[in-house]
């Protein structure tokens, strides 16, 4: 998958709820098609998740299976964030380095493990001076 340059929801947050106010008051819908109630709860579980912490695209995916989703949902909730997965990855480095020390290697490795690609795990290592 192509690396997208969006946001995280949580960057995303605040203009979202601007959106959807505006949305809302002009009563406008989307002529867009309709989500099943499936892909919509998927969404707004991914949504969740990156509101409260970093993750790879696969290890988002991974989770909403988990939680029951299908593999179609589950990737339709994810790539509805439209996320940046390099920044994922960047603070998912941050993390790691908060709890624990890491060389470069072992943190690439890590970050790997958890699902990002080797283009996003040097990229949140490099984020992290590492």
């Amino acid at each position: 998958m192509p690396e997208d340059e969006g946001t995280t929801a949580a960057d995303r947050s605040e203009a979202n709820n601007k959106d959807k106010k505006q949305g809302a008051a002009k009563g406008k819908k989307s002529d867009g098609p309709k989500e099943t109630t499936a892909q919509e709860n998927a969404r707004e579980s991914a949504e969740t998740y990156l509101d409260t912490s970093a993750f790879s695209r696969d290890g988002l995916i991974k989770q909403l299976k988990f939680e029951g989703f299908s593999q179609k949902d589950a990737e339709y909730g994810v790539d509805a964030q439209k996320a940046n997965w390099k920044k994922q990855a960047a603070a998912s480095a941050q993390t790691y380095l908060d709890m624990s020390s890491f060389s470069r290697d072992g943190l690439i490795q890590q970050l790997k493990f958890e699902g990002y690609t080797q283009e996003q795990a040097e990229y949140g290592a490099t984020q992290v001076g590492l």
